[in-house]
């Protein structure tokens, strides 16, 4: 592990843009929402894309994980700067977690300390908590973490998608802990337009991929690693619970301490064969 894992201002192996890229983001905005709100017009979801009749190969490229091929593959759509929206069919292919992640390697290339975070958003169905990744900066002045649904600014679900309320999005730790407590159904979280993908499971997922996200390893929606594939299939028990509870009260905790220990757990740390 190297000694900048929780120095969020400097982009980690998922988030480094090529050194030939840093010249496509000099056009863009100072304030880090609008650097956020830049992204929308770089990124489409994969169903608005295969409404408009992408091919499959257009399709896979939610697939990418690293914002250094995100890019390349949008640039060479179009050469652009990344200040400059794009229409639709020249934009690159990702859900919820390239919008946040994009923005994150952006944000980190200017030097402000940010994060990719993995959870659930609260305000897009009633008393539901849908799967959903949001990018936080920190505010020096204010000396907080402010929350950005990049992917929805100006789209009416959230008061305040640029500073999102406490009870707007939820991290998997966050929404682990409210399980644990009782205090929610987790039948209620999971991953919209699935009958499947709801319930416990769904949280301690990700709330291994908002841990890794921490650790600035920032994965895919369906990445699965260590013992997440057996909770999905139902076949882990109360001692995955308890670790799942240690990694969700370290990741809302912020203890560097505890955190460094989760990341090399190796039902938690990610493979590096993944990192690409």
């Amino acid at each position: 592990m190297t000694d900048d894992t929780f120095d969020y201002s400097r982009p980690g192996p998922l988030t480094l843009l090529a050194s030939g890229q840093l010249g496509l983001i000099g056009g863009l905005p100072d304030d880090p929402v609008a650097m956020c709100a830049a992204v929308q017009s770089l990124v489409i979801q994969p169903t608005d894309a295969a409404a408009l009749g992408f091919s499959s190969e257009r399709l896979a490229e939610k697939n990418i994980r690293t914002v250094s091929e995100l890019v390349a593959t949008l640039t060479a759509l179009d050469p652009a700067p990344l200040h400059l929206a794009r229409t639709p069919e020249t934009r690159v292919v990702g859900t919820c977690r390239h919008f946040a992640t994009l923005a994150c390697a952006i944000l980190r290339a200017r030097n402000i300390p940010s994060r990719a975070r993995c959870g659930f958003g609260m305000c897009f169905q009633e008393g539901r908590g849908l799967d959903h990744w949001i990018t936080e900066y920190w505010n020096a002045d204010e000396r907080r973490w402010v929350r950005v649904d990049t992917e929805h600014l100006g789209h009416g679900f959230a008061e305040r998608p640029e500073d999102l309320a406490p009870s707007e999005f939820l991290t998997g730790g966050e929404a682990w802990i409210r399980h644990r407590e009782g205090l929610i159904d987790p039948q209620r979280f999971g991953v919209s337009g699935t009958d499947h993908a709801w319930g416990p499971a769904e949280i301690s997922g990700n709330a291994v991929r908002d841990l890794a996200a921490l650790r600035k390893l920032e994965m895919l929606p369906w990445d699965e690693w260590g013992r997440m594939t057996e909770a999905y299939e139902g076949k882990t028990g109360p001692d995955y619970d308890r670790l799942i509870d240690k990694a969700a009260a370290a990741c809302v905790a912020e203890d560097p301490a505890a955190l460094t220990d989760l990341f090399a757990d190796e039902e938690l740390a990610v493979p590096q064969h993944m990192i690409k």
